[in-house]
């Protein structure tokens, strides 16, 4: 999951007051699907591993969501017109790159736990699933470290020093749970070469303990974001939000567009 802290004046989607509540709504979706990927990651501790696949399942589908949300909320800004964006290298790379790519990222990672759940069920004999499964189980975490690179890449010339910090504080925890789940995804996979295991016995000890850890730094950047949702939201209703307005980008077009086509009187 991934959350912007767009550099764009303000996300224009809706009225202000149903879109202040649709991003307080949004963020709070995100917290709770972090503490269901802490809880399912801890469950494969306990002796209802099962039972903590389908958190994480539910925990990925709420994720995967809330980054279509976001890829919905930067697409209403240009009124949904995808031909702008080659006018904008930022907003195709950013807003529109990082939201598809984050939502890949969950999507492999909700089938990967899907398969395992399946072959939990079924047994044995549901084997040839199991390489996909653990091929999406990266695939997935790689996608997420992607997105989180280009989420870096957005440029400022004039944003205030505190929108910065309010965004590195969602970024950097997503970063580092990306690169965890990859990191613990990759050893596991070798760990479990020349094991006959299936279902959960296919998520070793080193996996369940780096996503344990790789899901509490999350649901660190969560809280961050609410926070961050808050001060954004009360800064640009003051009209203290120092946000740069990106010159000759396809969201400023755009509207000069809809300012040349009003008539004079």
């Amino acid at each position: 999951m991934v959350k912007l802290a767009s550099a764009r004046e303000t996300r224009i989607y809706g009225p202000i007051t149903s879109r202040t509540r649709s991003e307080y709504i949004n963020a709070a979706v995100y917290v709770f699907a972090t503490v269901l990927l802490l809880a399912g990651s801890a469950a494969q501790l306990s002796t209802e591993r099962k039972s903590g696949l389908f958190v994480l399942l539910l925990g990925f589908f709420i994720v995967f969501i809330v980054n279509l949300h976001d890829l919905v909320a930067h697409l209403a800004g240009i009124d949904f017109r995808v031909v702008v964006m080659r006018l904008d290298l930022q907003f195709a790379l950013v807003e529109f790159a990082v939201p598809v790519v984050c939502a890949l990222g969950s999507f492999l990672q909700f089938l990967a736990i899907l398969f395992l759940l399946i072959q939990a069920g079924k047994g044995y004999g549901y084997k040839n699933i199991q390489n996909p499964a653990m091929g999406m189980l990266i695939a997935g975490p790689a996608l997420w470290l992607l997105g989180s690179i280009h989420n870096s890449c957005q440029i400022y010339e004039s944003s205030g020093a505190q929108v910065q910090v309010l965004q590195q504080s969602v970024i950097l925890p997503f970063s580092m749970t990306s690169l965890l789940f990859l990191i613990a995804s990759i050893i596991n996979s070798r760990e479990q070469i020349g094991y006959d295991h299936y279902g959960y016995q296919l998520l070793g000890e080193t996996w369940v303990w780096i996503w344990i850890f790789g899901s509490l730094i999350l649901f660190i950047g969560a809280l961050a974001n609410v926070f961050k949702v808050f001060k954004m939201q009360q800064r640009q209703d003051d009209g203290w939000l120092r946000l740069e307005k990106l010159r000759g980008g396809a969201q400023e077009r755009l509207l000069q567009g809809r300012e040349a086509s009003r008539p004079l009187i």
